[in-house]
């Protein structure tokens, strides 16, 4: 039987399963220590103030948007070239999405056609930008920081792909994705094919209080049970250990106790697991790098690539998807640009707005990375891409 390569797993060791089986004994299945001990681990390891469990990274995006203030009549900046919920966020809200194409090295939004577009309208069009770190490379928020501080903008930051990533600003210092030095707010995703797996599960980090305190409100039905927060003092009510108040239109956004368990396990090998993919990266390069037809990922010298996804670019790239395919080797595509999905064609966005995307989604295809990829499967994929050019 022909063994099954896919493009991405998760990666479930003794300790991981242990570590759920503590909580599946203990008097707490959610809403209990497991969460808060996560929250708190992941904050650390970004170097971020604050973090908020929830339960996805689509959740993430949801209460950031509302966090901020989006609206009907919010125009908001995303990138095509991205999983769709990087820019639903801000439909939830009825906010209004603005797509701006990406640079053709780093797939990533072009901050130079990010500033013509804002240059295009009068100041204060525009509310805040959605920058992405697709396939785990760090967007350099400092730059984005310092054009959005200038047409009065807020950022959040998709680092979905991200953990682990980070690029060193012009200060010296190395900038973690999420540390909250330039952006608002940034959320990660604990899907199965990322870097930390949860089943399903979501983080938001940031460096501002009051940004924190309104997330944990937004994430339980707009909920709090803090006495000193109350908007109803001295009243007919009554007012014992039991009483708390809605005080805003929330969501049930939360991460269970035994998903907390599992990211809290996963956490302790992150950096090891990063380390891996840029191993597995470099082995790639190598392999890659001198065959007429295949354009490897770029990276600049002051980043440190999360590599969530290997993207190759490839001219023929159906021909290779199916005879990797044909060899047990499931490929993928990141992503279909979101702008000409129909939903976002029936708001006025049409094929042909944003070429380098569209350039880039036609030659665009993700080999299998994940740290529990054997060096023996490296080679037979290495083997099987050399031998569809020969």
């Amino acid at each position: 039987m022909q063994k099954i390569i896919p493009y991405g797993r998760q990666n479930i060791t003794d300790e991981d399963i242990n570590a759920v089986i503590d909580v599946l004994k203990s008097d707490f299945l959610t809403q209990g220590p497991s969460v808060l001990a996560f929250e708190k681990e992941f904050a650390k390891y970004v170097d971020a103030k604050y973090a908020v469990a929830v339960s996805n990274g689509t959740t993430a995006l949801h209460l950031c948007a509302l966090a901020l203030g989006v609206k009907e009549g919010t125009k908001v900046i995303s990138t095509p070239i991205t999983f769709a919920a990087s820019t639903n966020c801000v439909k939830y809200c009825d906010g209004e999405v603005i797509f701006c194409d990406i640079n053709p090295d780093t797939f990533l939004i072009d901050i130079d056609k990010l500033r013509a577009l804002l240059n295009a309208s009068p100041k204060g069009t525009y509310s805040g930008i959605v920058p992405v770190d697709f396939a785990g490379y760090p967007v350099n928020t400092e730059e984005l920081r310092t054009l959005a501080d200038e047409f009065g903008l807020w950022i959040i930051e998709d680092a979905c792909h991200a953990p682990g990533g980070s690029f060193t600003d012009t200060k010296g210092n190395v900038i973690k994705c999420g540390n909250g030095t330039y952006a608002d707010l940034t959320v990660f995703s604990f899907h199965p094919v990322k870097h930390i797996a949860c089943g399903e599960g979501g983080m938001i980090t940031t460096n501002n209080k009051e940004l924190y305190e309104h997330l944990l409100s937004l994430r339980t039905h707009g909920i709090t049970k803090d006495n000193s927060k109350f908007k109803i003092q001295n009243s007919e009510l009554p007012q014992g250990g039991w009483y708390y108040e809605m005080q805003e239109l929330g969501y049930n956004y939360r991460l269970s106790d035994m998903q907390a368990a599992l990211g809290l396990s996963q956490l302790q090998r992150a950096d090891k697991g990063v380390e891996r993919r840029n191993e597995i990266a470099q082995k790639y390069d190598l392999a890659f790098q001198h065959i007429n037809g295949i354009t490897i990922p770029y990276r600049a010298n002051n980043i440190y690539h999360a590599f969530h996804l290997y993207v190759i670019q490839i001219d023929d790239r159906q021909g290779l998807y199916n005879y990797l395919k044909e060899n047990g080797i499931y490929a993928q595509v990141h992503y279909v640009p979101v702008h000409t999905m129909p939903y976002y064609q029936s708001l006025g966005s049409k094929i042909g707005d944003f070429p380098k995307s569209e350039i880039y989604y036609k030659r665009c295809l993700s080999l299998p990375m994940y740290p529990s990829l054997s060096n023996e499967d490296i080679n037979y994929i290495i083997g099987i891409v050399n031998s569809f050019f020969k």
